[in-house]
């Protein structure tokens, strides 16, 4: 009874809106009920405190639009189509095949000038391959190299939002100096949001890389469970830590070691830059040094010799003698 009601209130709001705002006629009922799904889902997240209180989104901000029923169909190869109610049908070209009949929902979304769809597809489980687990390894996550391995390999940080800085100043000064409103300021809001997909693509292509490489490689790998939220707090240091994509990283080599039926497994980061890899011993340093030295006699990078802690403590959580 509730569900009904709700139902019908939920058609009356809809009929109303469409009174006063004759244009949303053209536009599908099931995307104008996403626009209240969403809102109810900001406000949620704000009242469980996950999120700040939500902001107004005009018609520049509210770049996307979800379609919970929709048609899609494939081709031969990997190009395919959209079919979308007062529409009609949208050529799409799928980086991915997938299979029409369990499409569940569409999402469209407009962004620097380039349409993009996701499509949410119902896959079966699938079997866990069997593995053979020779291969380990540890990374350690920092600012001047990426990912540094426990077999001493160093990702240097390439810096991609540093080296186009300047560019970005100087595209969101004539910008701030355009007149509201203009086709001049949102032509120029075009190419600044150019510039910062190009540095988002940048990073996302070498981190793709990156953890391609370490995956194909190895068998069980193991990362510090670093709280990135927490640590950009430290405003001396949330440029570097949002440019370099640790989660991103992580993300990246989670999914692809669960693909290949392989382990991957968070430790905690606790110490490993001070201990010794060798007797277990402290040694105390600050960031500014970059090298760990021990009584014991080993001389190595900071970064690769955390690395190694953070491989044995993964180990060490596994129940496997390194």
């Amino acid at each position: 009874m509730a569900k009904d009601l709700r139902t019908k209130n939920s058609k009356t709001c809809f009929q109303n809106i469409k009174k006063e705002h004759p244009e949303y006629k053209t536009v599908q009922s099931q995307i104008l009920q996403d626009v209240l799904r969403r809102l109810d889902r900001a406000y949620k997240n704000f009242f469980d405190k996950r999120a700040k209180y939500p902001k107004f989104k005009d018609k520049y901000h509210y770049t996307s639009i979800t379609l919970p029923q929709c048609e899609a169909k494939r081709n031969f190869g990997k190009e395919g189509y959209v079919y979308i109610k007062n529409i009609g049908y949208i050529k799409i070209k799928a980086h991915k095949d997938f299979d029409p009949t369990k499409v569940k929902t569409i999402n469209i979304k407009y962004h620097a000038e380039k349409w993009y769809i996701n499509l949410s597809v119902e896959i079966e489980e699938e079997k866990e391959k069997p593995v053979i687990l020779e291969r380990a390894i540890g990374i350690d996550k920092g600012i001047n190299s990426i990912a540094a391995t426990s077999d001493g390999e160093l990702y240097l940080n390439p810096r991609w939002l540093q080296k186009a800085e300047k560019k970005l100043k100087k595209l969101q000064r004539q910008l701030s100096r355009k007149k509201k409103g203009s086709n001049n300021r949102e032509k120029q809001k075009k190419r600044l949001a150019k510039l910062h997909e190009k540095v988002a693509n940048q990073r996302r292509d070498y981190l793709h890389k990156i953890s391609y490489n370490i995956v194909k490689n190895n068998d069980i790998i193991c990362v510090e469970d670093l709280q990135v939220k927490n640590m950009m707090k430290n405003h001396k240091l949330a440029k570097s830590i949002a440019n370099a994509g640790w989660r991103m990283l992580d993300k990246y080599l989670q999914y692809k070691m669960e693909r290949e039926g392989k382990i991957f497994i968070k430790v905690n980061p606790a110490y490993t830059s001070q201990k010794c890899s060798r007797c277990g011993k402290i040694v105390g340093k600050d960031l500014s040094v970059r090298v760990h030295r021990c009584e014991c006699g080993l001389e190595i990078d900071r970064d690769v010799n955390a690395a190694i802690n953070i491989l044995h403590e993964g180990l060490r959580q596994l129940g496997i003698v390194a």
